[in-house]
């Protein structure tokens, strides 16, 4: 859109570079071409703006198939006008002087015939092929196809319009249809789906079975060893008892040898002892051999009084005396 500027009696206009401007005064052109800027008077001027730059416009053509199904094809040409000075004259592109904006609809105008011509070309191109053709039919060269008809559109090229190129994207059947052709694909992946769902369970399976044959190995092992710890330990107590039990002999007949020594001891000390004595005695009764009667009676009475009972009472009888001066006398006559 141009930029419009107002003044007494005068305006100036200011146009981009992607727009192409004709400024005719009393029929005369005084401005023409892209970016232009220039002052002008209202009252005997007339411009148009015509843009250069491409432009999109999108259809989306329903048709009927080979087989009789329905095909949706959304579709997007894009054009540009070549020819700016044919465009004006076969549509309006001229501006308001005010606002600078288009004074009708140009565009839509260059839109309507190029929706219909865009719609014949993707009737002509898919509606003989059925529908499973038109629907693996190769999109890029669908819309080299168009373009090429486009471009050889007298409808187009009149109006100074160039089809740069169509380009198609995903051609849709009707939802039922679609999900029925859809169907083997689905299965097949499916049946995909479940072979590997199978592979990694089988694999699963055999890993488990591993797993259980190396803790069942791993079990089997662990009792072989608890058995040769359990023989190791039998051994072993075995050969303690052994050990004590020789400890235990040996203990028994150091304890003999020891008691025997004790015993021998003993009995060398008794006979030395009882030596000892009679050789005490012996001594006592050399000593004593020559010793008065008299005074032996007196040591034995001594001795035999040491050895009586504590005597509270004694009672002598003329009988006693009797008898015991009759022995001594009896002993002074020897």
């Amino acid at each position: 859109m141009a930029t419009i500027t107002a003044r007494p009696f005068v305006r100036h206009l200011s146009a981009t570079p992607t727009m192409h401007v004709t400024h005719t005064r009393r029929g005369v052109r005084r401005h023409d071409g892209a970016g232009q800027a220039f002052w002008f008077r209202p009252l005997d001027a007339a411009i148009s703006e015509v843009p250069l730059d491409d432009r999109e416009l999108s259809v989306v053509v329903t048709l009927r198939t080979a087989d009789l199904q329905q095909l949706s094809a959304p579709a997007t040409a894009t054009y540009r006008i070549v020819d700016p000075d044919l465009a004006a004259r076969r549509i309006d592109f001229s501006i308001d002087l005010r606002t600078g904006r288009w004074s009708e609809q140009p565009l839509e105008a260059i839109a309507a015939p190029l929706h219909g011509a865009t719609t014949a070309a993707v009737v002509h191109l898919l509606q003989p092929r059925t529908l499973d053709e038109a629907l693996r039919a190769d999109l890029a060269e669908l819309g080299r196809a168009a373009t090429a008809m486009l471009a050889d559109d007298t409808r187009l090229t009149d109006l100074g319009i160039e089809i740069v190129g169509v380009r198609f994207s995903l051609l849709r059947a009707e939802p039922d249809v679609e999900r029925a052709l859809q169907t083997p694909a689905r299965e097949a992946i499916q049946q995909d789906a479940d072979k590997a769902t199978f592979a990694r369970r089988a694999v699963a399976v055999e890993r488990e079975a591993a797993i259980g044959e190396n803790e069942l190995a791993n079990q089997v092992e662990l009792a072989r060893r608890q058995e040769e710890l359990v023989q190791a330990r039998g051994r072993n107590a075995r050969i303690e008892a052994e050990q004590a039990a020789v400890a235990a002999t040996i203990a028994s007949e150091s304890d003999a040898d020891r008691v025997r020594t004790d015993a021998q001891a003993r009995a060398d000390a008794e006979r030395a002892l009882g030596e000892a004595a009679g050789a005490a005695e012996q001594a006592r009764m050399a000593a004593l051999r020559d010793v008065p009667v008299g005074i032996l009676t007196a040591l034995a009475l001594r001795e035999l009084a040491g050895s009586l009972p504590r005597i509270e009472h004694l009672t002598v009888t003329p009988d006693l005396l009797t008898d015991l001066v009759g022995r001594l006398g009896a002993r002074e006559g020897r």
